[in-house]
């Protein structure tokens, strides 16, 4: 890794890692708290649909949760069934709640947030840790690593005299962490990996990580034969709807037995996003208008052969296709390649909405994201040289580096300061100590150092209590390894096929003539 430094930054809350996406078969895991009995709400409401939720309210839980109440633009109030909703119903709830992302999103999250709290539910937590983690892979360097049609040859004779003892890899150590101890974040476990992971206490092997948990790659891999909405429609109908049923299932359960009426498209939208085998669900509409892909949801994704949407739209599908899932804590690489700052902006400010309001977690890593973007995050990583160089709150990491004789300028963003200032080339016009000879402080320096200032102490403090499992949530953790039904996978699998069958008809039926 080169000394150039990988800027990270993650958002989190109160110091623990949130995440939750179990699919438990019962909502008794949500009644952990008592339940504050809060009289009917004082909104004025017509007869109509007083009469049509006290029907609702008198059905069973099952039936109730399929069941909603939208009032049209005259008023009048319609009872529909939340599995069959078409797509006017689906944008008129979505226009009433989100109108405007950068305007309505965060009133809209606090609506969403309040009714869960009236009712005393608390929302799956996880704090991860990791600890003396050490992560190194072998691979060529300079010309020997270059994609060459000699190169590719050269390593098939090359691989069989080394199996044969003939020869000896050419192939250098690159080591990628080394003994990282760290607490409330994530490390996708890779190549040749050594330490200890945990989540709420448990090792790996424990739950699935990787339903626990999204990861958002850099690369935009994706069938450019499909539409914006029909390519995240797919992902969110694989995923599943993780707790968000049985969180309902409670959540109507309490808010029936303390006589409280929610908001009725706050309802229909929870109710929609926790009904499974959807073709099109609004949590689809939803991740859209807040990444800004609504202007181009019904354009071909298009890829290097099929002209479809621009570069910077591929990628916010890429991170949309994560977002529409039911994770909680998302891990995301690189996600504003190819976007202006403006755009990447409105979806970080978005993220930190969420991540503030839920209870969620959001690690991103962002190439020299500029100074309005770089002010949304809680919390700074700085790797370098492979050994984390700080990490904690955002606040602090300039002083820290005061501590060390380094100085950012009145007008350099922090962030390019934070990434010149571990690099041998650059570090030195940073030396603040004119009555001190300067000498380059390495990687491995800074790291020490962080241990003895006041941020790396506290973090070291909390890896040293072990995480008390009593505390963990029984909803926090999924151990089942698929999101929905094999036979649910089955039928989105199928209906995908035929919809690429159809837009490449004219294929299919020249084969078959021919």
């Amino acid at each position: 890794m080169e000394s150039g430094d990988i800027l990270k930054a993650s958002n989190s809350l109160r110091g623990s890692l949130r995440a939750g996406s179990l699919r438990s078969g019962s909502s008794s895991v949500w009644r952990n708290s008592a339940v504050d009995v809060f009289s009917r709400s004082s909104r004025e409401e017509d007869d109509e649909e007083a009469l049509k939720w006290a029907a609702i309210e008198r059905l069973p839980t099952v039936a109730r949760l399929r069941k909603g109440i939208l009032t049209s633009s005259q008023g009048g109030a319609n009872e529909i069934d939340i599995a069959n909703l078409g797509w006017q119903e689906r944008r008129t709830i979505l226009e009433r709640l989100v109108k405007v992302a950068d305007e309505d999103n965060e009133r809209f999250l606090w609506k969403f947030k309040n009714r869960i709290d009236r009712v005393g539910i608390e929302l799956p937590t996880i704090e991860v840790r990791f600890e003396n983690i050490n992560i190194e892979a072998e691979a060529f360097v300079g010309t020997n690593a270059l994609p060459s049609f000699l190169n590719f040859i050269t390593s098939i004779f090359e691989g069989l005299l080394i199996n044969m003892g003939i020869l000896s890899s050419r192939m250098k150590k690159l080591t990628i962490l080394k003994d990282v101890s760290v607490s409330n974040l994530e490390v996708k476990i890779l190549l040749q990996f050594s330490g200890s992971v945990t989540y709420n206490g448990h090792t790996m092997q424990e739950f699935v990580p990787q339903r626990t948990a999204a990861y958002i790659s850099q690369f935009d891999l994706h069938l450019g034969e499909m539409t914006v909405r029909e390519t995240l429609a797919f992902s969110a109908r694989c995923q599943g709807v993780g707790t968000r049923y049985d969180m309902l299932s409670e959540l109507s359960r309490r808010e029936k037995q303390a006589n409280i009426k929610p908001d009725p498209d706050i309802d229909v939208f929870m109710k929609a996003i926790a009904t499974e085998g959807q073709e099109a669900n609004v949590i689809t509409d939803y991740i859209m208008k807040i990444l800004g892909l609504d202007i181009c949801a019904d354009t071909l994704v298009g890829n290097e052969m099929l002209r479809g949407i621009s570069g910077g739209q591929r990628k916010r599908v890429t991170t949309g296709e994560m977002l529409v899932g039911p994770a909680r804590a998302l891990f995301m690489d690189e996600i504003s390649t190819g976007l202006d700052s403006s755009t990447t902006f409105q979806i970080v400010n978005s993220l930190r909405q969420t991540v503030h309001i839920l209870n969620g977690t959001a690690l991103i890593s962002l190439l020299q994201p500029a100074p309005e973007t770089y002010d949304l995050f809680d919390d700074i990583i700085l790797l370098s040289d492979s050994v984390i160089v700080y990490q904690g709150p955002r606040e602090h990491v300039v002083s820290f580096f005061e501590s060390m004789g380094f100085k950012c300028p009145e007008r350099k963003g922090v962030a390019d300061f934070l990434q010149e200032v571990t690099s041998r080339k650059d570090q030195m016009q940073y030396w603040a100590r004119k009555d001190q000879p300067y000498r380059f402080i390495t990687a491995n320096e800074f790291a020490e150092a962080f241990q003895t200032f006041h941020v790396g102490m506290k973090l070291g403090e909390e890896l040293g209590t072990p995480f008390d499992k009593k505390k963990g949530h029984p909803a926090a953790l999924t151990t089942e390894k698929y999101g929905v039904g094999k036979w649910e996978l089955l039928k989105a699998c199928i209906a995908r096929e035929f919809l690429l069958m159809r837009r490449n008809s004219f294929v299919y039926i020249f084969k078959c003539i021919q």
